[in-house]
């Protein structure tokens, strides 16, 4: 288990280097030619292979860790269970997006994010969306189980709060990503949120839906009983993203998309973390729940016939 965690973590901070050196190329290197002219032929050599596969790299070690961290505390059927339908029902979403147009509005993806599926959507894409979605559902989920919210109160707003916290990273990451000096996606049908058709986020929304209703008809309905400090690893992936996002953003000009991901991303992200229960306090719960149930089956029993 010491072996996961530590393999957890160095992907962790992987991933998070992985986007600060993505945010130096995109946003000092590039727009400086001389700078990179005066590069040796190996600093050239070495610019030219971030670019080619920086912008895959980073969504690729948060997917591994993610993945060892949903593993490790959940096994590997609801590791699966969550990853799966969030993979294949978002590329199924993106195919018939770059295809049709359906849900997001017209779009294609340009290179610089890894090898394309059907020749249409990057591979790390679907993969976005797990690691994103389910940071987002398990902050929403715990949190308002940790409150004592109903156990179906609980799954149906973690579904629809969860896909909205994930819609918000798309509120501060798309215009960037899509009208940056080297952009990585190009919409063909321009709309009205700051280039963007408001029909992306419609998609956004109804695609987390669909696959985190899957995977919570799949998972157990009985609470997950996570401490607040088990939470540190979804809400460090969730905010570094938007840290990311919020940085493109912003330095592409767009102010109240990265605004807007803060006020309903981030800050409700936060405030589930902090609603959550603490370890002394789901350590404290286990334990009465261990001694109900060893008293429960210690109690004599009787034949019917004998008890009045």
């Amino acid at each position: 288990m010491k072996k996961l965690v530590i393999a957890e973590r160095s992907l962790l901070v992987g991933h998070i280097i992985s986007m600060v050196f993505g945010l130096a190329g995109l946003l000092i290197v590039l727009p400086n030619a001389q700078f990179i002219a005066s590069l040796s032929e190996f600093g050239q050599l070495v610019f030219r292979w971030s670019m080619a596969g920086g912008g895959a790299s980073y969504m690729v070690l948060a997917t591994a860790a993610v993945a060892i961290y949903a593993y490790r505390l959940f096994g590997l059927r609801r590791c699966l269970t969550f990853m799966v339908p969030a993979v294949f029902l978002s590329l199924g979403s993106e195919l018939l997006g770059t295809s049709t147009g359906f849900p997001f509005g017209h779009y294609r993806y340009l290179s610089g994010l890894g090898y394309k599926i059907a020749g249409l959507v990057p591979f790390t894409i679907p993969l976005s969306w797990f690691y994103l979605g389910f940071s987002a559902y398990l902050l929403v989920r715990v949190g308002l189980e940790s409150r004592g919210v109903a156990t179906r109160w609980s799954l149906i707003s973690a579904i629809a709060l969860g896909s909205l916290l994930l819609t918000s990273w798309d509120f501060v990451l798309d215009p960037a990503m899509s009208q940056t000096s080297v952009p990585f996606w190009i919409w063909e049908q321009p709309g009205g949120f700051f280039g963007m058709p408001y029909q992306n986020f419609a998609g956004w929304f109804g695609t987390g839906v669909v696959f985190m209703t899957v995977a919570t008809l799949l998972w157990p309905k009985t609470p997950l009983n996570l401490s607040r400090e088990q939470l540190i690893f979804p809400l460090v992936v969730y905010v570094s993203n938007l840290i990311f996002a919020t940085v493109m953003s912003v330095g592409s000009g767009f102010w109240i998309p990265a605004l807007l991901g803060w006020v309903v991303g981030v800050i409700p992200a936060i405030a589930f973390f902090t609603i959550a229960k603490s370890r002394s306090d789901v350590l404290a719960e286990n334990l009465q729940e261990s001694v109900l149930q060893s008293r429960s089956q210690q109690s004599p029993t009787f034949p019917a016939g004998l008890v009045k």
